[in-house]
């Protein structure tokens, strides 16, 4: 594969979840099907702005679908679909380069890490 592909390819990648928000919603349905307000709650200070701005791209690009339930109140249920739950071994990857990083960082400044 040539050097432009995997460069393109790689940038597809970061394209499709490479902001803080998009990578925490993949993680937090990675656990199974979640409301908006569950999502709002477990990501901590995201907007309800962003939140739907975000859960619309993901859906957009196939990563996550929405269920609209007609009850009252509204009840709308997010899930990932098979391209999203794809993504956790990418996701893994992630935190287990972090972890390590934290470490080796702690160590070179000489600082306790508390778990």
């Amino acid at each position: 594969m040539s050097e432009y592909v995997q460069d393109t390819l790689a940038e597809m990648t970061l394209k499709m979840v490479g902001d803080r928000w998009k990578v925490l919603i993949i993680q937090n349905l990675l656990d199974g099907t979640k409301r908006f307000g569950e999502l709002k709650k477990e990501l901590g200070n995201i907007t309800q702005k962003v939140l739907t701005s975000n859960l619309r791209l993901l859906e957009e690009k196939g990563i996550l679908v929405r269920k609209v339930y007609a009850q009252i109140p509204p009840r709308v249920d997010y899930t990932l679909t098979q391209l999203g739950y794809e993504l956790k071994p990418v996701i893994d990857s992630m935190i287990e380069w972090a972890e390590e990083y934290r470490k080796n960082m702690a160590k070179a400044l000489k600082i306790e890490l508390k778990d």
